[in-house]
Parts: C-alpha cells; structure tokens; sequence
C-alpha cells in the first residue's frame, strides 16, 4: 500500500502543477477580462453613451467569454494544440497543458467576477463617484471589497474545474494523476491504483472546497 502510494507523489505534484499554475494565471487574466465587461457594460461604473467605443470594447470582450466558455475543454485543447507547441516546444506532458488549461478558465472566472461585481450594491457605487472617486478607486476600494468573499468563492470552483481538466489533460499525456487512473485504471487493469488515484483527487477537491468556504466566510463582513 505505501508503495503504491510512494508511486503517487510525482503524480500528484503534476495535478497540483497543472491546478494552481494555471489557476493563478486564470484569475489575473479573468480578473482584468471581467472587470473591462463590468465597467464598460450599462450598468458599469463608466459612462457609455459618451464613449460609444466602450460599448464596442464591452461587446467584444463579452462575446469572446461567452465563446471560450461554450468550448468543450478537449476541443479547446485540440485547437491549442501549434500554439502550445510555439509556447512550450511540445504537445506532450505537463508544461504543455498549461496554455489550453489556462485558456479554459480564464472565460470562467471573468464571467465569475462578473456576477460578483453585478451583485455589489448599486447605491455604494454611486455614492463613490458622487464623492469624487475615480474608476481605479471605486474598483479597488469599492467592488474588490465588497466583492471579495463571491470573489474567493469563484477561485475556489475555478481550482475545482482545473483539477477536473487536468484529469482529462493528464489521460492524453500530461501526466499527473489523471494519467495515472487512466494508465492503470484502463490500460493495465490495475483498479487499486486507480481507486487511490481517484481518492487523492477527490481529497484535493475537499481540501479546496472547505479552504474557499472558510475563506469566504472570514472575508465576509456583513
């Protein structure tokens, strides 16, 4: 049994590589792509109707998430396939997972920030621009804030999808415990292996959940 297991920790380095990597470039690129859709939408904290590109900017932005969210994570991955060989010289193994991985949350978590910034107080936000606040600052001191713990809930199933992904990723080649469950599981016909490869990435989806769950409880101040 603890052999088995000593074989799971390179496997498991590769999940939570293929998880956090990609989560933590997701959130940066997700946070700045939902904030443009919210500000530059009608109900945003900028003036549309006098700056009509905004509205173009909006529609764009908003249209491309819309997309890339609709797109199966396997096609998704297909398609990525030369700009993942430009990026990391390869299409195989883990480093190569991380564009098409990133790429698939990315759209997730902007839609995400989205929602958690629609749901902020619309009064709040009038009052900040009523006394004089500029757009970095009612961003970073009004919708963050009074935003965070939907924010931190949001991270939490965005690294939930990523280990789900980089399951799928990892039974084409990017190795980690996907590709374990896979390779034993299927090919060798070793179920043991397979139901402790499982068990892991059932753990890690717990641990995740439980830490987004406290997390945003102790940021929520209502």
């Amino acid at each position: 049994m603890l052999e088995e297991l000593n074989y799971l920790i390179e496997p498991l380095y590769e999940t939570l590589f293929l998880t956090f990597v990609p989560l933590i470039l997701a959130v940066i690129l997700g946070a700045l792509i939902g904030t443009i859709i919210f500000i530059s939408g009608d109900n945003g904290i900028l003036d549309v109707e006098e700056k009509s590109f905004l509205k173009t900017v909006h529609v764009v932005f908003d249209a491309l998430v819309n997309i890339f969210r609709s797109v199966p994570y396997l096609i998704l991955l297909i398609w990525l396939l030369p700009i993942t060989r430009f990026l990391v010289g390869s299409t195989i193994g883990t480093n190569a997972a991380v564009p098409s991985l990133t790429l698939s949350a990315t759209p997730f978590f902007a839609r995400m920030v989205v929602i958690a910034f629609t749901e902020v107080d619309k009064g709040t936000i009038e009052a900040s621009k009523a006394l004089g606040a500029g757009t970095l600052d009612i961003i970073f001191k009004v919708l963050i804030p009074e935003s965070l713990p939907a924010l931190i809930s949001s991270i939490a199933v965005t690294a939930i999808n990523l280990v789900s992904y980089s399951t799928m990723a990892g039974a084409i080649g990017a190795g980690g415990l996907g590709f374990e469950a896979y390779q034993y599981g299927l090919i060798r016909q070793d179920p043991p292996r397979m139901l402790m490869a499982t068990g892991i990435i059932i753990v890690i989806v717990f641990i995740i959940q439980i830490v987004g769950d406290v997390l945003s409880k102790y940021v929520d101040k209502r």
